[in-house]
């Protein structure tokens, strides 16, 4: 059963004097434990249908729907991580992770143990009265990652969360993401740039083009490389043929667009 929907969804951005129809008719659904990639150029759209599910935008048209409900009568928690960390300097890192249930007057000593406990997770312990300057960009990308999953929400929308890292914290933080996502059976979306961060992820991978946006093609991950950890995947003898797949139809929805 699809726990979200996305039907013929449109978005039209508006100026004064103009539009642009940034998403034509996208239409997509995610099981719940599903981990699913939107891969595609710049100005495809991505970042635009996270925001479109987050709540952070309405849709031109189209309906939007989280676990069989409109997403504007859903009560269920929605974690968003983005490129950069966002932590406040002037908080401690637990301040940091507590932040919205802090804002929702929620924290209490039960919610304090267990973002220690997911601190110690993503190898961040004895950390928690340090402040955000005292670590290194992976490390705060760790501390945004437990503030994200502080809340437990149901889905999780992760806009180019590794993107900004050196290659070698990054292939480590895919393999730690990946583990917790699994671990806690999280629902993921994620937008990148990356062909090879999608298939080391995801269950499927959704291309699209741009100008309007628009989903090209899908494609499954093979079950193989699923069950594998993201820096395994990529020395599976499977891996570069769905790369080749990917790529080819990446490169004809862009040179489509020019």
């Amino acid at each position: 059963m699809s726990f979200l929907t996305l039907e013929h969804v449109t978005h039209h951005y508006f100026s004064k004097d103009d539009f642009k129809k940034a998403l034509d008719d996208i239409s997509f659904s995610v099981k719940e434990g599903e981990f699913v990639s939107l891969l595609g150029p710049s100005g495809c759209g991505k970042s635009t249908i996270l925001s479109i599910v987050s709540g952070i935008m309405n849709q031109t048209s189209g309906r939007v729907l989280l676990d069989n409900k409109p997403m504007i009568e859903s009560e269920l928690a929605i974690g968003y991580m983005l490129q950069q960390d966002y932590l406040f300097p002037w908080k401690t890192i637990l301040d940091n992770v507590l932040l919205g249930p802090t804002i929702q007057d929620n924290v209490n000593e039960e919610l304090k143990e267990k973002a220690l406990e997911l601190l110690r997770e993503v190898g961040l312990q004895n950390v928690e009265k340090q402040y955000p300057s005292s670590l290194s960009g992976g490390m705060r990308q760790r501390v945004a990652l437990v503030r994200t999953l502080i809340t437990d929400p149901k889905i999780l929308l992760l806009d180019e969360p590794f993107s900004a890292l050196d290659y070698q914290t990054k292939l480590k933080l895919e393999d730690l993401v990946y583990k917790l996502l699994h671990a806690y059976h999280k629902t993921a979306i994620l937008v990148t740039h990356d062909i090879g961060e999608a298939i080391a992820m995801s269950d499927r991978i959704i291309v699209m083009s741009a100008n309007p946006g628009r989903i090209s093609k899908t494609f499954e991950v093979p079950l193989e490389l699923r069950n594998e950890m993201p820096f395994l995947v990529r020395k599976h003898p499977k891996y570069q043929s769905i790369f080749d797949k990917v790529w080819e139809e990446l490169n004809k929805s862009e040179t489509q667009t020019v």
